[in-house]
């Protein structure tokens, strides 16, 4: 399974979910992808700054982690990746264990897809 997140106009994660669902009535597999949209790109990169999405790689690649053994990992300050661990996990991209608190990465792979679309005249 895959996160992927993009930039999607208002209304478009709507159309999405009533396509799922459609799929889901009519009896069709649907993918167990994870979708998460931003109404632009300006949200998106406020909500997954660079140090968000390097914390969410390197926890990706080293596996289920206290936030203190993270953060000595990457040589960031605690309360710094504690405070961007819980907006990755608000945002679905990250989960806690519920006997072990530890955080990990429920996905094979994250995708960000970035669409710069023309200026309508």
């Amino acid at each position: 399974m895959k996160a992927i997140i993009d930039v999607s106009p208002k209304g478009g994660l709507v159309n999405s979910l009533l396509k799922t669902a459609r799929q889901v009535d009519s009896g069709k597999a649907v993918r167990g992808n994870y979708h998460l949209s931003f109404e632009s790109s300006k949200l998106l990169l406020s909500e997954l700054s660079t140090a968000r999405i390097a914390l969410l790689e390197d926890l990706r690649k080293a596996g289920e982690q206290s936030i203190y053994a993270l953060a000595k990992l990457v040589g960031r300050n605690y309360s710094n990746v504690h405070s961007d661990i819980n907006k990755l996990i608000e945002l679905g991209l990250v989960l806690r264990t519920e006997d072990t608190k530890k955080v990990f990465v429920p996905f094979d792979s994250v995708e960000v897809r970035l669409t710069l679309s023309e200026a309508s005249h």
